[in-house]
């Protein structure tokens, strides 16, 4: 037998599921997939592998779940597998998993281990060579990460202290009790808001995050306690809404999200309606020329997050894309985070657009140069509240991004405000927000606080 054990990484949701089997029986899992399974599809025909089963290992805020998509392109002759534990409801079929139940894949053996605290239903997954009693891995879910643990506070205030105790004893009880050796495989690597600080590394060992990773660390549940209140990421805003998705059970598309052409006129005639406009071009493009009242989130892995955080999932979204080839991929990111419904696409992008002789709004672009020059402009930080903590420019008013559609009224409508963030990125989203909610007098910065940092301006930090 060869074992296959493939971790597959879905970048800018940072999730990573896995498909586990062994190349002598021909049979295979899939954890946690995503709703875009193409990839398992191929990596099984690539291994010679059937995909039987799939398991999840809890109800996911954070991104759509793939299980249901991916059942239904095996003909329905796989299992999917979802806790019982916790109370956990679910609105479409499947197989109930229970604390203990184990699974063989020729010479693999994987065995359910109730794993509360994340969510009151989380199951993660211990993985055996055939009748071995020690496990050489354990596939974590959102329990346990590298150097960090999940967050206990997605479902609220009132269950936020439970779910606080419950995941200290999973970390202690469970995940701390297993052998040095062990490999911990999680559900997310950096850049997830599933839970604080979460390490660079896709992968550790138990013996190095008992020795490293400072929730593990911690003995004593009050001290736990304040830790996980004190570090807590930003909630996104997607989240509540993914949760609810998820356990009542994603539709089934059997492709990517359908999505038609639209010429210049009937574009510009759902523009004049108040349609949603996502452009996803490069910061430099959009600041030269958009569809007035567009949001900028640029075609990067991060843009499932930050539509996730910005979007209205009640609004059909209309695209403007860099080249309409860019289309499938545009729609996958979106996917992974809940969006389906398509007003259309501008065929031929903004140069039909321009062509058409239609108006168009602009966005000027300001260096870090200039920004430190131009006295009259109002520097605005739109990074996460621990980025500004670590140094700012100087004289900047701070707004984090996802949050800023709650907070404009606290922004001087007529000041001079020049966006910045870590690279740029989302200091295009950000003026592009401003300028669609009325925000003349607005620039952005490309290149940002890197470019800052690198031309040696002076910094400024909170007292």
């Amino acid at each position: 037998m060869t074992l296959r054990f493939e971790q597959i990484l879905a970048d800018g949701v940072a999730e990573c599921s896995y498909l586990l089997g062994d190349d002598a029986a021909h049979v295979c899992a899939v954890v946690d997939p995503r709703p875009d399974v193409e990839i398992y599809l191929e990596t099984a025909r690539r291994f010679g592998l059937v995909i039987t089963d799939v398991f999840e290992t809890h109800i996911h805020a954070d991104f759509l779940s793939g299980a249901r998509e991916l059942v239904d392109r095996l003909g329905g002759q796989a299992k999917l597998h979802v806790s019982a534990e916790g109370g956990a409801e679910y609105g479409f079929d499947h197989e109930p998993l229970r604390d203990g139940d184990e699974f063989t894949f020729g010479g693999l053996r994987m065995k359910a281990r109730f794993t509360p605290g994340h969510t009151p239903e989380h199951m993660s997954y211990l993985l055996f060579d055939g009748d071995k009693d020690t496990p050489w891995g354990v596939l974590s879910g959102d329990a346990f990460f590298v150097d960090s643990v999940g967050r206990p506070d997605l479902l609220g205030d009132d269950q936020t202290e439970a779910l606080t105790e419950k995941l200290f004893h999973t970390v202690r009880d469970v995940f701390m009790a297993l052998p040095d050796d062990v490999i911990i495989y999680p559900c997310h690597g950096a850049g997830s808001a599933c839970g604080p600080d979460i390490g660079d590394r896709m992968s550790s060992t138990i013996g190095y995050e008992r020795r490293f990773n400072d929730y593990a660390r911690i003995t004593d549940l009050e001290e736990f306690k304040k830790a996980m209140t004190e570090n807590a990421p930003p909630v996104p805003t997607h989240y509540p809404r993914l949760k609810k998705v998820n356990a009542r059970g994603p539709e089934v598309l059997r492709n990517l999200p359908r999505i038609a052409p639209m010429t210049v006129e009937r574009f510009a005639a759902a523009a004049a309606d108040g349609a949603q406009i996502l452009d996803v071009r490069d910061m430099m493009d959009f600041g030269a020329g958009h569809v007035p009242g567009s949001l900028n989130i640029g075609a990067r892995p991060e843009l499932s997050v930050w539509a996730g955080w910005l979007l209205d999932p009640e609004k059909p979204i209309h695209l403007v894309l860099h080249d309409d080839n860019d289309l499938p991929e545009v729609l996958r990111l979106l996917w992974r985070t809940g969006f389906t419904d398509f007003g259309g696409y501008l065929a031929g992008g903004m140069a039909a657009w321009r062509e058409a002789g239609q108006e168009f709004a602009q966005i000027p672009q300001v260096s870090v140069h200039e920004l430190r020059d131009a006295k009259e402009l109002t520097p605005l930080d739109v990074r996460k509240p621990d980025e500004w903590d670590a140094g700012h420019v100087p004289g900047a008013q701070h707004a984090f991004l996802g949050e800023l559609p709650e907070t404009l009224s606290d922004l001087d409508r007529s000041a001079p405000y020049a966006t910045y963030c870590a690279s740029g990125f989302r200091a295009s989203i950000a003026a592009s927000l401003l300028k669609k909610s009325g925000f003349e007098r607005v620039r952005n910065v490309p290149g940002s606080w890197k470019a800052w940092e690198a031309a040696g301006f002076e910094i400024e930090k909170p007292n």
